[in-house]
């Protein structure tokens, strides 16, 4: 919050970012943002930076923010050793809260109540992206089924933003699509209700690039080895920098961690600002886009 406020006002082009998650892990930083003792303070003090993130934001720009959800009482989830004493603490001022009546257990929906909060503040959130991670960590729960997604949100602060379209290949049952003209082998529905046959010699692909890009993304986690903490994969951000940012754009990560906005940013020739607490991880982010870097300038 403090660097942000030094930042002038509309003169970022895009935020890409992942803020951590609530109540998961210790980033050795006090005052941090994840430990709060409640998931609505949690939002609360989540969305109160993303005002300033707005303030910051260029009209014409995109904002992205990849969040995680988590069960009431925590028992299931894997965390930090560091914050177990923590979280016995807040799953106790959870029940204590007449007001939650939520079940030990429960999803806290932390993502739908995020997004819900910041178009209360006035964002206008144009999709839910869906990041499905086909390679997820198997879960030792029976009762319920294995979370192999994340939420990845996409908001504007006005109805005309900057946007490059994305496109994807066409895919079965639409492989039919092939070339430039749609080719359909028997008779349809279509034929019987219009007496019209010539529709299959017409140019019926409205982009020879592919179809528009859809919102569920199927996208393995890596590994990171320099870092114990959980980073996500540069094909996750690489649509969004692409679609939200121009070229020469700037990108902002006010949660910049081990640096990946950063480096997808350059890869596409485009600028950025990090923001980082802990010192360790600058080092590994400047390590990072030091060799992306080397020979560039």
């Amino acid at each position: 919050m403090e660097i942000l406020k030094t930042l002038p006002s509309e003169s970022v082009d895009c935020v890409v970012t992942s803020p951590p998650y609530w109540a998961l892990r210790d980033y050795g930083v006090d005052g941090q943002l994840g430990l709060e003792t409640s998931f609505q303070e949690y939002i609360i003090k989540l969305c109160d930076i993303f005002d300033e993130v707005k303030r910051v934001l260029k009209s014409s720009g995109t904002c992205w923010v990849n969040i995680g959800d988590t069960y009431n009482g925590n028992k299931e989830n894997k965390t930090d050793k560091k914050v177990s004493s923590h979280l016995k603490e807040t799953t106790k001022n959870l029940h204590k809260k007449k007001s939650l009546e939520l079940q030990t257990k429960c999803l806290l929906q932390i993502p739908s109540r995020f997004a819900i909060e910041m178009c209360s503040r006035g964002w206008i959130l144009r999709n839910e992206i869906v990041w499905h991670k086909p390679n997820a960590m198997p879960s030792s729960v029976t009762d319920r089924f294995s979370v192999d997604y994340e939420k990845l949100f996409f908001f504007v602060k006005e109805k005309k933003y900057y946007f490059k379209q994305q496109c994807e290949p066409y895919v079965a049952p639409m492989n039919r699509w092939g070339g430039d003209k749609l080719k359909a082998g028997g008779e349809s529905g279509w034929d019987k209700g219009t007496k019209q046959k010539t529709y299959r010699e017409r140019n019926m692909r409205p982009n020879k690039q592919g179809r528009n890009k859809r919102c569920v993304w199927a996208i393995p986690t890596k590994p990171f080895a320099e870092a114990h903490f959980a980073t996500f994969p540069e094909k996750l951000i690489e649509t969004p920098i692409s679609a939200g940012c121009p070229n020469g754009g700037i990108v902002l990560d006010p949660f910049f961690g081990s640096g990946t906005t950063g480096l997808v940013a350059i890869k596409q020739g485009k600028k950025y600002i990090g923001i980082e607490l802990n010192p360790e991880y600058i080092k590994i982010a400047e390590n990072r886009i030091g060799k992306q870097t080397q020979g560039l300038f």
